[in-house]
């Protein structure tokens, strides 16, 4: 596992989405110039993680209007990441993550067998990492728990922050 560093390059990532196709961040970010707000969650059997969803898909016109577009992604099946999406009109990119690609290139923390307490079983657990228009990292933040994850408003004003206070 690498260890992100602020401003420098986020590796680049392809996986399953719910839409069933195949996303390269590599491919959105040349698409789309814009800041990137790559969040990951534990999976569609987290309740908690679930209403997080729902916050940002309101608050999706927020981040668009900030030039950020929102991926999500987590170690949980496809096929139930694609109920979830579903069922509550997802919007955003939903992508599966089942052989931890993505989660060992962030150095996300992953609930093992090795863990120090039960917990749902096998999952990552929530990081968020804000991006700039040339992939590189502005913000990031790992939990070891599904607790003290940032509201869909404190990353609101994370963005806004950052974006007031650049170089």
């Amino acid at each position: 596992m690498t260890q992100l560093k602020l401003n420098e390059n986020i590796p680049n990532f392809i996986l399953p989405s719910t839409t069933g196709e195949t996303f390269s961040y590599e491919t959105h970010q040349k698409e789309h110039q814009s800041w990137h707000l790559i969040i990951f969650f534990r999976g569609a059997w987290c309740p908690v993680c679930v209403q997080d969803l729902k916050d940002l898909e309101e608050n999706k016109n927020y981040f668009e209007s900030k030039n950020v577009h929102l991926i999500t992604i987590s170690t949980d099946e496809l096929d139930n990441l694609k109920k979830m999406a579903d069922e509550y009109n997802l919007s955003y990119p939903v992508l599966s993550d089942k052989n931890l690609e993505a989660l060992k290139a962030f150095d996300v923390f992953f609930h093992g067998q090795d863990a120090p307490y039960e917990d749902h079983g096998a999952h990552g657990e929530p990081a968020y990492f804000l991006v700039d228009e040339k992939g590189r990292l502005l913000y990031q933040q790992k939990q070891t728990s599904p607790f003290g994850r940032p509201t869909s408003t404190e990353l609101r004003k994370i963005v806004q922050y950052i974006s007031k206070n650049l170089k």
